[in-house]
């Protein structure tokens, strides 16, 4: 396993466009911290962003998650590159020809894909840990460390959305084309959603979102939910304007969501597998 890991990572480092975007995903990602000095006027109102208990556990995990998996086409892009330069600079060829195995292949591409989704997990970890001992309100262990099963949705959505790309890759051979598979994928899933919603099922209907659920996408979509009805200046607002009345929202990680995203996991390196065992090289 070392010697696949050596392998895959001495040629990301090595190709000038995969390192700058690498170490710009994790620069972002860290950009999080600089909300902590946003300030806003509303309604004549000044808010101090951080004051507003955006950086308080538990609520961190959820929030930090959701905007840093934002930022993962950035690794998006470098998993569909190496795939491309596998193809354009013969390597694969090479490797195979060197004694490596078509299963030896796809498994350091998938250690690649989970040293990532680690990666950048265990960073956010880090990230929140620091943000909210800084600004939270709350330090009680209790406290600080429920909700994590935040984190542990944000490792399979990375997992699975990588598991993804890679796929892309290896059918499509062509950065370019296989990004452009994947913006395609993502509107024809939103299309089968309008459809199901306004034209199969009554309005309204629940039937729309449980389908979608098991398309590949939307099943790491709802992993983690949207943070921001969550967020106390919002809820505040809402209750005004709705004359005291609170609106009820599931914004947990459910163990089905996490089946349903290892599940299309699997399915995408099975299938990366079989291509590149039946392609011609």
């Amino acid at each position: 396993m070392n010697r696949l890991i050596s392998i895959e990572f001495q040629k990301l480092w090595s190709n000038r466009a995969s390192r700058f975007l690498i170490i710009s995903y994790f620069v972002i990602l860290s950009f999080i911290a600089l909300i902590a000095s946003v300030e806003v006027d509303i309604l004549g109102m000044h808010f101090n962003i951080a004051e507003q208990g955006i950086f308080n556990f538990p609520y961190i995990w959820h929030f930090n998650t959701f905007i840093a998996a934002l930022g993962k086409i950035f690794l998006a892009v470098v998993i569909v590159s190496m795939m491309a330069n596998e193809y354009t600079y013969g390597t694969l060829k090479q490797n195979l020809i060197d004694g490596l195995s078509k299963s030896e292949f796809i498994q350091s591409k998938f250690i690649t894909v989970l040293a990532f989704a680690l990666a950048s997990t265990l960073f956010i970890f880090i990230l929140s840990l620091i943000l909210g001992y800084s600004f939270s309100s709350y330090d009680e262990p209790s406290i600080v460390f429920s909700d994590l099963e935040f984190i542990g949705a944000f490792f399979v959505k990375l997992t699975a959305f990588f598991s993804f790309c890679l796929f892309i890759g290896i059918l499509i051979k062509r950065s370019a084309f296989a990004l452009g598979f994947l913006i395609v994928w993502y509107i024809f899933e939103k299309i089968i959603h309008l459809l199901l919603a306004f034209r199969v099922f009554e309005p309204n209907s629940l039937m729309p979102d449980k389908i979608m659920a098991f398309l590949p996408l939307e099943s790491m979509s709802n992993l983690i939910r949207e943070p921001f009805t969550r967020f106390e200046a919002y809820r505040a607002i809402e209750g005004q304007l709705s004359e005291g009345s609170v609106v009820i929202r599931d914004y947990s990680v459910h163990w089905y969501t996490i089946i349903i995203a290892l599940a299309w996991t699997a399915i995408f390196m099975f299938l990366s597998y079989r291509i590149l065992k039946k392609r011609d090289l």
